[in-house]
C-alpha cells in the first residue's frame, strides 16, 4: 500500500518488516507515557508537500497520521497504530524574527531553548519553559498547550501563540490569526472545508445551551492551567473580546485538528538579570501547600515544589549529589520560589518580605537563598529532573503518569491534595509530589505495578476517582501534559456529556474522516490498554557477563528510561549525550531508543537468545559509548554498557566480525608494529599502502592512523631507571602503563614520568595487562573479563591510599573505576572497589598533592598563557574533567577555558570504521573543531583522550597537547 507513496516521498518511509523498518517501528511505538504500540510505519517529512502527500494517503487508505516532535508526551499522544511522522529533523528553521514587534516565525521542529539561544542576542524570549524545554519542540509545544514552570507570569503556549499556518485533514492550506466578525462571517462564507470549519464552530460556540454547558462543565478562571478537552471555553463570546483566533482552539488539540507547519509566537523581553530563589524547607506536605498561598501574594515568577521522595533520589547520584548544596537538613517537602529584580536592593526587598511573612505564619523552618545563574541552573536542575531521577526506584512497582497532570485552583490545593491522598490510602499506594504548586498543579505520580492485572485495574481506578476529585473544584483533568489515551476516557466525566459531544462536533468539523490522531482526547480506548507490559507476564531472566544487581538487572536498567528525551537535546543546549543524536537528528540515535528497543526484545524475544536481533544491532549501531548517559540521563541509563553486553551475546550467535576482532586485539597488532616501528610507520602514511590496510580492516580512507613510538615506554622507564638518579621527597607512586601510551604516545608517557620525577615523585610502571579498553568497545567482554581478573589480582596489594595508581589516558585508567567492580569474578569485587578508589588519573592526582601542600605555583612558570581545554567524555561521565581543568591553571598566569564541546566524536575505534567516519566528523564539526579553528595559533590546546586528539589533528590539522605536556613546559 505504500509502494506508490515512495515514489514521490522526498523525506525517508518505514513500512515494510525489513530489519531496518521493524527497527524503526519498534522504536517509534513508545514515547514518555506508559503506552506501547507499533505503528503501521514511520514517516519522516522533509518538505510541506510532504505532508500533503501523507494527508491524501492517509484519506484514500483509511489511516491515521499521528504528528510528533520530540516524543516526550506523558498521555500517550504519539503512540498509536497509524503512521507516526517525525517532524523533528527536517522542520527546524527559524524563519523570521521581527524584533520590533517582538514576534518569531518558527517550523514547528525547532526546540525550545535553543530558539531562546538565538533569541537572546535581541533581548528577547518565548516564555513557556517546560521541565523538557532543552529538547521539546514548538510543534509538540502547541499540541499540548505546553506551560513549565514560569507559566503564572510568562504564560502558557496558547497565550504567545499568535498565527499558525496548518494543513486540514483534505491537504489544504490556510492560516489561524485573530480575526474581526466581519473576517470570521467571511471565512464561513468559504466553500471549503475551512469555510465548513468556521460556519461550524460559530453555530457550536454562540449557541446559548451550548455557552451554558461549557460555562458549567469547564475550570473555573482563576485557574490558568486549563488543558482538557478542546478549549471552547476560550471561543465563547465574552464581553470585551473583540478578535476570534482558531489558534486558541489548535493550541492543546494533540495534532488532532490540523497539522502545523509554521507558528508565529509572541516574544517577552528577557527577564532582570538579578535572579535570586527562595528555598523554603518544610517539615510537611501539608504546610507547604499552606506556604504556597502566602507565596503567591508575593507574585514570585515561579512557586515550585520538590518533595523528599525526590530530594533522596539525589543522594549520591553521579550529577544531583552536587545540586543539593542548598538543602537544609531532611526537609519533607521544598518550595523553590523564584523572583527577578532589577537591582540587588529590589531583589532583598522582595526575599526578604516573604521569608518575614512566611515566618510570621510559622511556616517553614529553613530559608536558604540561592543566587547567581550557575547556582540557581543547579538547583532548578534537582527539580526538572524529578521526572527521570524518580524511576531509578527498584522493583517493578513505578511511579506512573496517571494524576500528574489534574489541577486545582492553588487555594484549593491543600485540600484537593488531602482528599487525593485518602484516595491513594485506599489503594495503599505512595505517591511522589513535585512542580506546578504557584500554579495549582502538582505532579502527583502514584507508584503502581502494571506489571500485573490488580496493578492495571488500580491504575484505572484511581484516575476515575480523581476525576471526580477535579470535578469537585472545578479543576482541570489536564493542566499541560494532555489528555491522549490517557485522560480522554474521563473527559465526559469532569465536563459533562453536552461538552464532552461538542468536543466531539469539534473533531467532526475539522477531521469527518479521522485522518490526524485518531482515538486521542475523544474516542480513545480503555485507559489501561495498550500499555508497555502485558498484565503476570512471565519473563525469562537473562544471564550477563556484566553484574547489573545494582539495577537488579539489565532488564531494569533498560525499564528506567522514562522517555522523558533528555538524550534529545542538541550541541546548542550543550552537554555529551547524546554525540550521534545530535549529528544526525534521528530517534533511532538516541539514548531512549537503544534502551526501548532492547527493553522489548528483552521482555518479547521467542529466540534463546534474547540479543540475537538484528533490529538491536540497528539501532545500537551509532552508539559512541560515550557514557554520557551515564550521568547526564535522570535514571543513569548507562547505554555503553548495555550495548557492550549486546554485543557480546550477538556475537556469540553471529560470530565476531573481522574488523571487530582486529580492533579489540589492538595491542596485539601495535606490539607486532614495535619490532619495526619505522616500516610500520611508513606503511600507513604512504598514500598506496596505508588505503590498501584501511580498505582491509575496513577503515575509512580519510582517517590517519596512529604511528607507533620508536621505543615501548616499558623499555624507555627501564633504561631511565638504569641511568636516572632520582632523589623523590614525596611519595611513591604507580603509573599504569596503558596500551595507547606504551605503543603510540610513549612521548605522553615519557614526559609524564619526567613531570612527576621533577615534582619530586618516585614512578614505578608495576606488572599488570592491557585495560581491555578496546576489547569493551567492541563487546568483547569475556576477553576483557580476563584482563580484569588479571590486573585487580596483580595491582590489589600494590595500590593504596598512600600508593596509588596514576593513569594517563582517560579510556583506559577511568576503566578501573566504571567497569572493572561490575565485570570481575564475584570473589575480586571487593578487591576491584579498592583499587578504583585509589586509582586516578594523573591531573586528579596532581592536583591532590596541591591542596595538600606538595606541589607549589611557584614550581611553573609566571608566562600568560590561554588553554583551551576539550574534556574527555569519560571525564565528564565520571566527574573527573575538574582536576583537569584547575591544574592547567597551576601556572600563575594561565587561563584556562572549557570548549563547550560534547563527544569529539572521534570514540576510540568509531572515527576510524569508514561506515563510521561521516557521522564521528559531523559530531565534531558541532562545536569541537570549529572552536578550534578560531583559536590564536599561540592558543595551546589541550586534551586529555588520545582519540580526541586524533580527532583534533584530522579535523583541524592543529596539535593538541595532553595536559601533562603542557605542566610539563610550564616548569621551570
Amino acid at each position: 500500500m505504500f509502494e506508490n507513496l515512495k515514489t514521490t516521498f522526498e523525506g525517508e518511509l518505514y513500512y515494510d518488516n525489513s530489519t531496518v523498518h521493524e527497527a524503526l517501528k519498534k522504536v517509534y511505538s513508545t514515547d514518555a507515557s506508559v503506552y506501547q504500540e507499533k505503528p503501521l510505519a514511520v514517516a519522516i517529512p522533509k518538505t510541506k508537500e510532504d505532508l500533503k502527500r501523507l494527508i491524501r494517503f492517509a484519506n484514500v487508505q483509511g489511516v491515521s497520521l499521528i504528528p510528533r516532535a520530540a516524543g516526550t508526551s506523558l498521555a500517550g499522544q504519539v503512540v498509536g497504530n497509524g503512521i507516526v511522522v517525525d517532524i523533528s529533523k527536517y522542520f527546524t528553521q527559524i524563519l523570521e524574527i521581527n524584533q520590533e514587534e517582538a514576534w518569531v516565525r518558527v517550523q514547528p521542529g525547532v526546540i525550545r531553548d535553543d530558539l531562546n539561544a538565538v533569541l537572546k542576542p535581541y533581548g528577547l524570549m518565548f516564555g513557556p519553559e517546560t521541565s523538557t524545554a532543552s529538547r521539546a519542540m514548538i510543534g509538540g509545544m502547541i499540541g499540548n498547550n505546553s506551560c513549565g514552570l514560569h507559566s503564572i507570569v510568562w504564560g502558557d503556549t496558547r497565550g504567545n501563540l499568535l498565527e499558525a499556518k496548518v494543513l486540514l485533514s483534505n491537504g489544504d492550506e490556510t492560516e489561524f490569526k485573530a480575526l474581526n466578525k466581519q473576517e470570521v462571517a467571511e471565512k464561513a462564507e468559504l466553500n471549503s472545508l475551512e469555510g465548513v470549519i468556521y460556519k461550524g464552530i460559530q453555530e457550536l460556540v454562540n449557541k446559548p445551551e451550548n455557552i451554558t454547558a461549557i460555562k458549567k462543565g469547564y475550570p473555573k478562571k482563576t485557574l490558568t492551567r486549563r488543558n482538557t478537552g478542546y478549549a471552547l471555553d476560550f471561543l465563547i463570546p465574552e464581553e470585551g473580546k473583540e478578535t476570534f483566533n482558531l489558534c486558541e482552539l489548535l493550541a492543546g488539540s494533540e495534532g488532532t485538528l490540523a497539522f502545523v507547519t509554521e507558528a508565529k509566537l509572541k516574544l517577552l523581553p528577557l527577564p532582570p538579570k538579578e535572579e535570586a530563589l527562595v528555598c523554603v524547607h518544610f517539615n510537611s506536605l501539608a504546610e507547604s501547600l499552606l506556604a504556597n498561598i502566602i507565596i503567591l501574594k508575593h507574585k514570585p515568577m515561579a512557586s515550585e515544589l520538590v518533595d523528599k521522595y525526590i530530594m533522596d533520589f539525589t543522594k549520591g547520584h553521579p550529577v544531583y549529589q552536587h545540586n543539593r548544596f542548598f538543602i537544609e537538613g531532611e526537609p519533607e517537602a521544598l518550595l523553590m520560589v523564584e523572583f527577578f529584580a532589577d537591582t540587588e536592593q529590589e531583589l532583598e526587598a522582595k526575599t526578604s518580605a516573604l521569608i518575614a511573612d512566611l515566618k510570621a505564619a510559622g511556616l517553614g523552618y529553613a530559608y536558604p537563598i540561592v543566587k547567581g545563574n550557575k547556582q540557581t541552573k543547579l538547583a532548578w536542575d534537582v527539580r526538572k529532573a524529578g521526572l527521570g531521577l524518580i524511576r531509578n526506584l527498584p522493583g517493578d512497582t513505578q511511579p506512573v503518569n496517571l494524576i500528574e497532570d489534574c489541577a486545582v485552583s492553588p487555594e484549593d490545593l491543600p485540600a484537593y491534595v488531602e482528599d487525593l491522598q485518602e484516595v491513594l490510602n485506599r489503594y495503599q499506594l505512595h505517591a511522589s509530589y513535585y512542580a506546578h504548586a504557584g500554579a495549582g498543579e502538582l505532579h502527583i505520580e502514584p507508584m503502581i505495578n502494571l506489571k500485573t492485572s490488580e496493578g492495571k485495574e488500580i491504575f484505572r481506578q484511581v484516575l476515575k476517582e480523581t476525576a471526580q476529585l477535579v470535578k469537585k473544584y472545578n479543576g482541570s483533568l489536564s493542566g499541560e501534559h494532555g489528555d491522549g489515551r490517557l485522560r480522554g476516557e474521563f473527559i465526559k466525566d469532569v465536563l459533562g456529556e453536552e461538552v464532552y459531544v461538542l468536543l466531539k462536533d469539534v473533531k467532526n468539523l475539522f477531521d469527518p474522516v479521522g485522518v490526524f490522531n485518531a482515538n486521542k482526547i475523544v474516542d480513545t480506548p480503555p485507559m489501561n490498554e495498550f500499555l508497555r507490559y502485558e498484565a503476570d507476564q512471565k519473563i525469562k531472566p537473562v544471564k550477563t557477563i556484566f553484574d547489573f544487581s545494582k539495577s537488579e538487572n539489565i532488564l531494569r536498567l533498560t525499564e528506567k528510561c522514562s522517555g522523558s528525551g533528555d538524550c534529545r537535546k542538541t550541541h546548542v543546549t550543550g552537554g555529551t549525550m547524546c554525540p550521534s543524536y545530535m549529528a544526525t537528528r534521528q530517534e533511532k540515535d538516541t539514548t531512549r531508543a537503544r534502551a526501548n528497543i532492547l527493553r522489548q526484545f528483552l521482555t518479547n524475544s521467542t529466540e534463546e537468545n534474547p540479543f540475537n536481533h538484528k533490529e538491536i544491532k540497528e539501532v545500537m549501531d551509532l552508539c559512541l559509548s560515550c557514557k554520557g548517559c551515564k550521568s547526564e540521563c535522570p535514571s543513569s541509563v548507562d547505554v555503553a554498557k548495555l550495548k557492550a553486553e549486546f554485543l557480546q551475546h550477538y556475537y556469540d550467535a553471529n560470530g565476531v566480525p573481522f574488523r571487530a576482532r582486529m580492533i579489540a586485539n589492538f595491542t596485539k597488532t601495535q606490539q607486532l608494529a614495535t619490532i619495526f616501528p619505522s616500516l610500520y610507520n611508513a606503511l600507513i602514511s604512504n598514500s598506496f599502502t596505508s588505503k590498501l590496510i584501511k580498505k582491509t580492516v575496513g577503515f575509512a580512507i580519510g582517517r590517519s592512523l596512529p604511528k607507533v613510538g620508536k621505543t615501548t615506554l616499558r623499555h624507555w622507564k627501564k633504561k631511565h631507571d638504569k641511568e636516572a638518579v632520582v632523589q623523590p621527597k614525596n611519595r611513591k607512586v604507580y603509573l599504569f602503563c596503558d596500551e595507547f601510551t606504551n605503543y603510540n604516545d610513549v612521548e605522553i608517557g615519557i614526559t609524564t614520568i619526567k613531570l612527576l620525577e621533577k615534582l619530586g615523585y618516585e614512578v614505578i610502571i608495576p606488572q599488570h595487562k592491557e585495560s581491555g579498553r578496546t576489547y569493551l568497545s567492541k563487546g568483547l567482554l569475556r576477553d576483557a573479563k580476563k584482563l580484569a581478573n588479571q590486573n585487580v589480582s596483580l595491582l590489589t596489594r600494590l595500590i593504596t591510599e598512600e600508593t596509588p595508581l596514576l593513569g594517563i589516558e582517560p579510556s583506559a585508567l577511568l576503566t578501573f573505576r566504571d567497569e572493572y567492580p561490575e565485570l570481575v569474578d564475584d570473589h575480586l569485587v571487593e578487591k576491584a572497589n579498592h583499587l578504583a578508589k585509589n586509582a586516578f588519573l594523573v591531573e586528579e592526582f596532581l592536583l591532590q598533592e596541591v591542596e595538600a601542600g606538595r606541589i607549589h605555583t611557584s614550581a611553573f612558570t609566571q608566562k600568560t598563557q590561554l588553554v583551551k581545554l576539550h574534556g574527555h567524555c569519560y571525564q565528564k561521565s565520571l566527574n573527573a574533567l575538574t582536576p583537569t581543568e584547575k591544574i592547567l591553571a597551576l601556572p600563575q598566569n594561565y587561563t584556562v577555558e572549557l570548549i563547550p564541546s560534547g563527544c569529539c566524536g572521534m570514540a576510540g575505534s568509531f572515527g576510524y570504521e569508514a561506515d563510521h567516519y561521516d557521522v564521528s566528523m559531523k559530531v565534531g564539526e558541532l562545536v569541537l573543531l570549529p572552536e578550534v579553528r578560531k583559536q590564536a595559533t599561540d592558543t595551546i590546546i589541550a586534551a586529555a583522550g588520545t582519540s580526541c586528539r586524533h580527532q583534533i589533528k584530522d579535523g583541524t590539522q592543529r596539535i593538541a597537547q595532553h595536559p601533562v605536556e603542557i605542566l610539563w613546559e610550564a616548569l621551570v
